[in-house]
C-alpha cells in the first residue's frame, strides 16, 4: 500500500509524519511518498525523509498514486474518488468538507471524532496537541504580561506573584496549571465538572466551585450545555475571579457548537489594565466576546490573543506526537501485510469515519448537517 504525506497550508508548520514515523512504516513494508518541503517548517528536510525510506515527489503525483493521503488540514484541491484521507477536519464545525468528500467518493477519517475511550488514547490527537497548547499558552502570556509571574523579594521591595485564572481543566487546562505553577504564579481554575477538582488541587491550584452543574461525565472530556440558572451563577463567580486575575487562559469548547462566552463584557470591565487573555477556543468563536481567531486585540487595556493553533508554534514536538497518533490509527485500518482493511465493527474506525462510498456515514455529522 502507498501512503502519501501532503504539505500543509502556509499558516501550518506541522506535518503529518516526521522521518522517524516514516521509517516505522517503511519497516513494515509500506511505500511512503512525501511532498517536497512538507517537513521543512518542522525542521525535517527532504533528505531526512529519503534517508528514512520515503520517496520525495510532487503533490500531483502523490495524490494520484497514494491510497491513503495524510493531511492535517483540508487539501484545497479535488482529490480523486476512492482515496482515503486522514486528518483533523472538524466536520461538526466545517460541513463543507463533509459534503465535498461525500460527493467526491472519498473515505474521510477525521481524528477529532475518535471516541474518547481508553483504547483510543494512543491515537487521541486532540489530547496530544492540547497538551502543547496549554503549555505554550502560559509561556505566551508570560512573555506578554508586563510584570513578573513569581514572587520576588528584593532590597528594593517585594513583588507579589501574578494571579492566573484558567477556565477549563481538560488536557490543555491541566498542562496550563502545571506550567503556571512552575513559573511561580498563584493559580485559580474553573470547570463545570466537579470530578476534576482533586486533579486541579493536586497540581497546586485552587478550584473555583459553582454548584448545580449538569453532568459532563459522558461528554468525552468536553464541556456540556448548562441550565440558565447555573450559567448566571457561573458568570458571577467567573467575573469575580477575572477581576482579580492578571492572566486568563480560556480553553472551554463544546463539540459542534460555538464556544461558550465565559468572560463577559461586564467581567472585562473589571479587569486591570495590562492583563492578558489567551483564548485557545478562538477557532470556535472564543470564550470572550472580543476574541478574534488568529488575531491579537487590545480592549480597555487588556490584551486578548485568539489562537487555537498554538501547537504549530512548537512544530517539531507537535509533529512527533501527532505522527505517533497517526501510526497507531493506521494500524486499525491496515493489515499486517500492509493492505487497506476498514473494519466497520471497530468502534474507533466507525466513530472517526465521516464519509465512505459517496455517503455521509457519521450519525452526529449527519444530524449537524440536517439541523
Amino acid at each position: 500500500m502507498t501512503i502519501g504525506v501532503l504539505k500543509e497550508p502556509s499558516e501550518e508548520s506541522r506535518v503529518s509524519l516526521l522521518p522517524e514515523a516514516v521509517a516505522a512504516l517503511v519497516k513494515k513494508g509500506q511505500t511512503v511518498l512525501v511532498e517536497a518541503g512538507c517537513g521543512a517548517r518542522a525542521f525535517a528536510s527532504d533528505s531526512d525523509y529519503e534517508h528514512a525510506g520515503a520517496a520525495v515527489r510532487t503533490r500531483e503525483s502523490i495524490v494520484a498514486d497514494s491510497e491513503i493521503l495524510l493531511s492535517i488540514h483540508q487539501p484545497p484541491e479535488a482529490i480523486p474518488s476512492g482515496k482515503v484521507l486522514v486528518g483533523v477536519y472538524q466536520p461538526l464545525m466545517n460541513p463543507s468538507i463533509t459534503q465535498l468528500a461525500a460527493s467526491g467518493g472519498l473515505t474521510l477519517f477525521s481524528l477529532d471524532l475518535l471516541p474518547r475511550t481508553t483504547r483510543a488514547q494512543s491515537m487521541d490527537v486532540l489530547s496530544s496537541q492540547a497538551n502543547i497548547a496549554g503549555y505554550k499558552a502560559v509561556l505566551l502570556a508570560a512573555s506578554m504580561y508586563p510584570r513578573y509571574l513569581p514572587m520576588f523579594m528584593t532590597a528594593a521591595g517585594s513583588i507579589a506573584p501574578a494571579k492566573v485564572l484558567i477556565l477549563g481543566a481538560g488536557v490543555a487546562g491541566l498542562q496550563a496549571i502545571a506550567t503556571a505553577r512552575r513559573l511561580g504564579a498563584v493559580v485559580e481554575v474553573f470547570d463545570t465538572r466537579p470530578a476534576v477538582k482533586e486533579e486541579v488541587m493536586s497540581l497546586g491550584a485552587k478550584f473555583v466551585e459553582v454548584e448545580g452543574a449538569a453532568d459532563a461525565s459522558s461528554a468525552g472530556g468536553y464541556a456540556v450545555e448548562q441550565s440558565e440558572d447555573y450559567k448566571q451563577k457561573q458568570q458571577q463567580r467567573i467575573a469575580d475571579s477575572v477581576a482579580k486575575a492578571d492572566i486568563v487562559i480560556t480553553t472551554a469548547q463544546i463539540p459542534g457548537r460555538k464556544a461558550p462566552i465565559l468572560v463577559t463584557e461586564e467581567a472585562f470591565n473589571r479587569m486591570r489594565s495590562g492583563a492578558v487573555i489567551i483564548d485557545i477556543a478562538a477557532s470556535t468563536g472564543g470564550n470572550t466576546p472580543f476574541t478574534k481567531n488568529r488575531e491579537t486585540v487590545v480592549h480597555r487595556g487588556v490584551t486578548i490573543v485568539g489562537d487555537s493553533n498554538l501547537p504549530a508554534s512548537m512544530p517539531s514536538d507537535a509533529s512527533k506526537l501527532y505522527g505517533k497518533n497517526i501510526l497507531n490509527f493506521l494500524q486499525l485500518i491496515t493489515t499486517k501485510e500492509g493492505g487497506l482493511h476498514l473494519n466497520w465493527e471497530d468502534d474507533l474506525v466507525k466513530g472517526s469515519c465521516v464519509t465512505h462510498g459517496g455517503e455521509i456515514v457519521h450519525e452526529r455529522v449527519k444530524q449537524t448537517l440536517a439541523s
